[in-house]
């Protein structure tokens, strides 16, 4: 298994796209047939495939995301951001992806976005190469 850690700072709520990092990441491990594990180490972040195209659908995410979990004052946890560990797991931590002829496979409107729940923040991602 080849291992990459790559950082990013968030500004704010949303999806950060990280394809061309994977694609990076895919390229310099050489493999040409194998599996791509994207993966995020962080309780309020997540990692999703979903459409790069129309920036109307990371807006549609990110606004379906708030109305199916809102911050209620009823919850608990003394941070204050149980809404963003909510989502994170809705998301979840991170995606398989296949690698064929050495490069990633990704359907034509596809990316792979970070998902930030509760930033701005310092943040890193590992690309995990089987």
């Amino acid at each position: 298994m080849e291992r990459s850690e790559y950082s990013l700072a968030t500004d704010k709520e949303g999806l950060y796209d990280i394809t061309s990092q994977v694609r990076e990441a895919v390229a310099k491990s050489g493999v040409m047939s194998g599996l791509c594990h994207v993966f995020s180490p962080h309780t309020t972040a997540g990692i999703s495939i979903n459409e790069n195209s129309d920036p109307d659908v990371v807006t549609d995410i990110l606004l379906g995301l708030k109305h199916a979990f809102p911050d209620q004052p009823a919850f608990r946890h003394s941070e204050g951001n149980s809404a963003a560990h909510l989502k994170a797991s809705a998301v979840g931590s991170g995606v398989i992806l296949a690698i064929a002829d050495g490069r990633l496979v990704l359907g034509t409107w596809q990316a792979v976005f970070f998902c930030e729940f509760d930033g701005p923040r310092h943040r890193h991602f590992q690309v995990n190469i089987l």
